[in-house]
């Protein structure tokens, strides 16, 4: 059992239990269920409504269409999505959530201690769009690490996956290999599997979540996406990925200055840990 439930309106913060650190560790994942309150799903869904027509690699204000899709055509991905809108600036320290990524990614009871997010976006599909299963324990790369080391953990990612949909069987879900973040070893299928879907691969499971569900997990678990094979509605995602307050984005988005003027001081924090140090103005 990989789930956990807590309340979805809870005003401050809810902290990891016993369970959840076990399941964590064990697994790699957990699925926290209604963990989003349903205004805020209702809200982000009218948001991805309002999502312009753009091509792949086009911007939208400071938002920008993901170029890497495999069938541009039936998925959509906006990248630096904090940037579309204020019920994407709620998600960015969640009670849901927040004091789990603190406790697993934020470098807790270190002298650098904190977070920052790597990368933001919404995604939809109506048809397709698989990604390939990678990552995994094995020669996994330092920046998105899985460690647990003198009681405390040191995990230099973990994302949080907000299902706006309800996302079952056909509807091109997450897909997982329970345990990979500690594999010593390549999954054998890897280089069978390359570039195709995924269906038979030894190990992978597809989470089935409802709208306001959110997946947990470490990014240095093999994970993946299938294709999306029903013809009705759209699969409908957000994804937050945090590290810990030193780090940088690796697509290189730089948040505007109308939003981080606006948010609280607490979200400024998330979003730029370490403010610039510059001269004074002459």
């Amino acid at each position: 059992m990989t789930t956990t439930q807590h309340s979805a309106r809870a005003e401050a913060p809810v902290a990891p239990s016993p369970m959840d650190d076990y399941l964590f560790d064990l697994n790699g994942f957990i699925i926290k269920e209604q963990a989003v309150e349903p205004e805020l799903i209702d809200d982000l869904n009218e948001a991805f409504d309002k999502f312009p027509d753009i091509a792949p690699g086009e911007w939208w204000g400071n938002v920008q269409r993901s170029a890497g899709a495999r069938d541009p055509g039936k998925q959509y991905e906006l990248q630096n999505v904090i940037e579309a809108g204020e019920p994407f600036e709620r998600l960015i320290d969640h009670p849901s959530w927040i004091d789990y990524m603190r406790h697993w990614a934020g470098e807790e009871e270190s002298y650098v201690a904190g977070l920052f997010i790597d990368e933001a976006f919404a995604a939809k599909r109506t048809e397709g769009g698989f990604l390939q299963v990678h990552s995994g324990g094995y020669r996994k790369a330092m920046r998105g690490q899985y460690r647990y080391v003198d009681g405390v953990f040191r995990c230099a990612q973990v994302n949080v996956l907000v299902a706006l949909t309800d996302i079952g069987p056909g509807d091109g879900g997450t897909l997982v290999i329970p345990g990979s973040h500690k594999s010593n070893f390549p999954h054998p299928q890897f280089e069978e599997f390359r570039g195709t879907q995924m269906d038979g691969m030894v190990g992978v499971i597809a989470p089935e979540l409802h709208k306001g569900d959110i997946l947990i997990f470490t990014d240095t678990i093999a994970h993946g996406a299938a294709a999306r094979t029903n013809k009705d509605g759209e699969r409908r995602t957000v994804i937050y990925r945090y590290g810990p307050s030193w780090a940088t984005t690796r697509g290189g988005y730089r948040y505007s200055d109308e939003l981080l003027a606006r948010l609280t001081p607490e979200r400024r924090a998330i979003l730029q840990p370490i403010e610039p140090r510059l001269p004074p103005s002459a």
